[in-house]
């Protein structure tokens, strides 16, 4: 068995050299007896738990074939064969982050908790949630026998400030947008607070004239979205076509595409810190500062669940009434009521 530190004399005195790193160590000892069991000790003190890897991996091999020679490049193929759609190639994008290559094609069982940190170090945001969720598909499809970074260890997600898109900024935009495709586009946006991908594939099909709605399903999670039309968002479809698509020449272009025409826009009237998404955050907002009910804020919107809409109008302004206006109709009540008495029975 090769051996990973090895013995050299120099000017007398003994040295060992990790031959993995190339790094020396003085063992501070003339005596060449003294310094071969120094060097022994270091050699076993790393190969104990080289053995019990190995007697582990002996096990595990009868278990699955395949595991010895997994890597966590095969785990992100293995995850995108299970995505479709937007959702793999987003996939498909994340897995290309050069902070993985620091692990891409090492060994699920020779990875280690200080390799995943230097990983999370070099990398973004993205990389912490992509290397998550890598991670946590290993362990439940029992590839890795104990997970190499324990939830604890974790360094917490921290993203950046989003925002939505205000009235006069919506106006802004609508005022130097030339293309009236574009400027009905935004403000379907406004109006139904959908994603872009979703608004952008709308069909005159999807709008009920006779009840005033419009129904959707999800791009994205296939739930269906049911908004009601207003006067305004009315007059604004009644431009768009008739049939098919209601915006044909936004519908099949990349979402990426629609972004960048959207930013372009923004950085002509110094605007920063938008995206079209800011316009599913805006309706939210203004859902819940208006008061709006959140079970139909969440069926307009396409939401499965509470915590998703919450998260979108995190930022919105209420302000509550003072309590004891809900109060004094209760106070009032028993002066009310005590002179309706007799005066007898008041005494």
């Amino acid at each position: 068995m090769k051996h990973q530190f090895i013995l050299f004399q120099r000017a007398g005195i003994f040295y060992c050299e990790d031959t993995g790193t190339g790094k020396q160590t003085s063992l501070r000892t003339r005596d060449r007896d003294q310094a071969q069991r120094l060097l022994n000790a270091k050699n076993e003190a790393l190969r104990q738990p080289a053995m019990n890897l190995q007697i582990a991996q002996v096990y595990l091999h009868h278990s699955d074939p395949a595991l010895a020679s997994r890597t966590w490049q095969k785990v992100m193929e293995h995850i995108i064969t299970t995505k479709h759609g937007s959702t793999q190639a987003r996939w498909r994008s994340a897995i290309k982050d050069k902070a993985f290559d620091l692990i891409r094609h090492r060994r699920l069982l020779e990875s280690t908790g200080e390799q995943f940190l230097t990983v999370l170090h070099a990398g973004t945001v993205a990389t912490n949630l992509y290397l998550r969720r890598i991670h946590h598909y290993a362990v439940t499809m029992h590839w890795l026998p104990w997970p190499v970074l324990s939830k604890l260890h974790w360094p917490p997600l921290v993203y950046q400030a989003k925002r939505a898109i205000t009235l006069d900024e919506h106006w802004q935009l609508l005022a130097v947008e030339r293309s009236p495709v574009r400027r009905a586009f935004y403000e379907i946006l406004w109006h139904f607070g959908g994603s872009q991908t979703d608004m952008a594939r709308l069909t005159a099909e999807d709008i009920d004239w006779q009840r005033q709605t419009i129904a959707y399903r999800r791009h994205k999670s296939g739930t269906m979205a049911v908004q009601a039309i207003g006067a305004e968002v009315a007059a604004v479809l009644r431009t768009l076509p008739q049939a098919g698509y209601l915006f044909p020449t936004l519908a099949d272009i990349s979402p990426s595409y629609r972004g960048h025409a959207f930013v372009y826009r923004l950085k002509q009237l110094g605007i920063t810190g938008l995206t079209l998404h800011s316009y599913r955050y805006a309706w939210a907002e203004r859902a819940k500062a208006a008061g709006y009910p959140e079970r139909f804020a969440m069926q307009a919107l396409g939401h499965k669940s509470e915590a998703v809409h919450r998260a979108y109008a995190k930022q919105a302004a209420v302000v509550l009434p003072p309590l004891e206006e809900y109060e004094l109709p209760k106070r009032s009540a028993p002066a009310q009521l005590s002179a309706l008495l007799p005066e007898a029975s008041r005494n």
